[in-house]
């Protein structure tokens, strides 16, 4: 690890267990070096570094205290990117927040000067006009609004029983009152199964486009983009009729 820069453009992205291997973190900054303007940094924070490459600024991943390890291995592990401090050399910074399951298709460099120092998000595809953000590419101030982690450690399976069931709820209904939540453009980030996928049963002829303007492309749930690449969408036998899809060439010329 080096002292990151202040003249550096900073991106965090965190891994952890086994579902996504080191590949998909060095994909990932492949694909931010080609659509960003130097300098950049990507820091993943992760509980195990093996085969990332030097490039990538690995760090521990940040300190969950008392958080029951069924919690810490789902999103609300994020929440630790909330706490009063990360590192000297990051404290205080704006820092683009970017999931590992996505595809980068257009320029970055937006992201970091939209609304800045406010909490930039995606207005959730499943909620619309209800204010509540996906948190798969979102910005925060690192070190701002600590309050947001100080919360959830205090109690964090009676934040989840009695408020919130998924984390991205949470900060938006923390922030979202404040004035300092802020949605990106819409066609800067898309998601693959709700807005590009043909509906059935188009989807069994005819692939995925991928729209003018879209920036990032973000595969939350199943498939990932090395699935849907190949036409692949994991799933019981039961829901195949439906959950299939045709091979999507441009994650190929994107991706990695």
């Amino acid at each position: 690890m080096t002292v990151a820069s202040a003249h550096e453009k900073l991106l965090l992205c965190m891994k952890w267990g086994t579902r996504y291997g080191s590949d998909y973190v060095n994909r990932l900054h492949s694909m931010v070096a080609r659509h960003i303007k130097p300098p950049f940094r990507l820091v993943c924070f992760t509980d195990d570094p093996a085969g990332v490459k030097p490039e990538v600024d690995c760090r521990p991943l940040p300190p969950l205290p008392g958080v029951p390890r069924w919690m810490a291995v789902l999103p609300w592990r994020k929440l630790s990117l909330w706490q009063a401090s990360l590192g000297a050399d990051l404290d205080g910074r704006d820092a683009l927040v970017l999931d590992l399951d996505l595809v980068v298709t257009g320029p970055l460099d937006d992201f970091f000067t939209f609304a800045p120092g406010r909490y930039g998000v995606i207005e959730n595809w499943t909620k619309l006009g209800r204010k509540i953000g996906n948190t798969s590419v979102f910005r925060l101030t690192i070190g701002c609004h600590p309050e947001i982690y100080d919360r959830f450690i205090r109690d964090p399976e009676g934040l989840y029983r009695r408020e919130f069931r998924i984390e991205q709820e949470y900060i938006s209904a923390v922030l979202e009152p404040l004035g300092e939540q802020v949605f990106w453009p819409r066609e800067w980030v898309r998601s693959f199964k709700e807005e590009l996928l043909p509906i059935w049963p188009l989807r069994l002829v005819k692939p995925a486009p991928l729209p003018p303007g879209a920036r990032l492309v973000v595969f939350h749930g199943k498939p990932d983009p090395d699935e849907a690449m190949v036409g692949h969408w994991p799933a019981p036998i039961w829901k195949k009729v439906y959950k299939t899809l045709r091979p999507v060439p441009w994650i190929e010329a994107h991706w990695g």
